[in-house]
C-alpha cells in the first residue's frame, strides 16, 4: 500500500517562507498526479497545487506567485515551497497522491485521491 508522509510545518510570521515534503514509499507509475491540500477545523479540504509527473503544474489562485510544487523522482519526494505567508495560509498541509495523470482543474479536488499523508501543521503568525 502506497504511503506518503509529510514534513516541515512549523510556525512562522507573516511574510516568512517554509518548504514541506512528502516522501512518497514507491514512485514507479508511468502516469502519476501529485498535489498539495490544505484544510483548517470545519472547512472542507482544499487544493493547492498538484504537479504530473511531466512537471506539468497548476495553482489555486491564493497560491499563485507565492507557492512552488515540485518533485525529485529520485528521491521519491515532493515539495512546496511557501513565500511570503500569510496568516490565512494557516492549516494542516496534506500531500496526496493519484496513480494516474492530472485532469484540470479536477487534480484540485479532494475526491479525485485515494492515498493521503497524515499532515504536517503550518501556522503563521500575524
Amino acid at each position: 500500500q502506497l504511503q506518503l508522509m509529510e514534513s516541515g510545518g512549523g510556525s512562522v510570521q507573516a511574510g516568512g517562507s517554509l518548504r514541506l515534503s512528502c516522501t512518497i514509499s514507491e514512485l514507479t507509475d508511468e502516469r502519476y498526479c501529485m498535489a498539495w491540500f490544505r484544510q483548517v477545523p470545519g472547512k472542507e479540504r482544499e487544493g493547492v497545487a498538484a504537479i504530473d509527473r511531466a512537471d506539468n503544474s497548476r495553482y489555486t489562485d491564493s497560491a499563485k506567485g507565492r507557492f512552488t510544487i515540485s518533485q525529485d523522482a529520485a528521491k521519491n519526494t515532493l515539495y512546496l515551497e511557501m513565500n511570503s505567508l500569510k496568516p490565512e495560509d494557516t492549516a494542516m498541509y496534506y500531500c496526496a497522491y493519484l496513480r494516474r495523470g492530472c485532469t484540470w482543474p479536477l487534480a484540485l479536488h479532494q475526491a479525485q485521491y485515494g492515498s493521503w499523508g497524515q499532515g504536517t501543521q503550518v501556522t503563521v503568525s500575524s
